[in-house]
């Protein structure tokens, strides 16, 4: 699989806002959803998190918005893994309007690496980390 991650789709009308173009909320909604395809692509679905009794929960997100996009242009996001360290990882993410290449944002998330049983971070499974490679700021869109 590849080291960078890459999803495309049409911005649905509702994820408009009342200022016309794609609401914040949309960009959180699409960087879990991208985040999700590509653990499911490196064979880390849900449910085989699950049975190992852990999952992945958000400590942050940071968001840059650079320019607005709109209900019906397509858009692709890049997302890769730039660090795992012992119960956290950070990803990052690039949002392009494929129609002219510009981006409307850029993104990243400090994920955590939790034991559901006991609701705290767990240190992150050899098996986990070793399905991710990682992606240098150099080899970074």
């Amino acid at each position: 699989m590849p080291k960078i991650f890459s999803y495309r789709f049409y911005v649905p009308d509702d994820a408009n806002d009342a200022n016309g173009h794609v609401n914040n909320i949309a960009y959180v909604q699409w960087m879990q959803d991208v985040a999700i395809r590509h653990s499911d692509a490196q064979g880390w679905t849900i449910d085989k998190y699950q049975q190992l009794g852990t999952s992945w929960v958000v400590r942050s997100h940071q968001i840059e918005y650079l320019q607005p996009a709109f209900a019906g242009e397509e858009i692709e996001i890049l997302t890769w893994v730039c660090n795992m360290k012992r119960t956290r990882s950070m990803r990052r993410y690039r949002f392009f309007r494929c129609a002219d290449r510009m981006p409307p944002a850029r993104a990243e998330t400090d994920w955590v690496y939790v034991d559901n049983v006991a609701g705290k971070p767990k240190k992150i499974d050899i098996a986990v980390s070793e399905a991710f490679d990682l992606v240098t700021p150099e080899e970074e869109p």
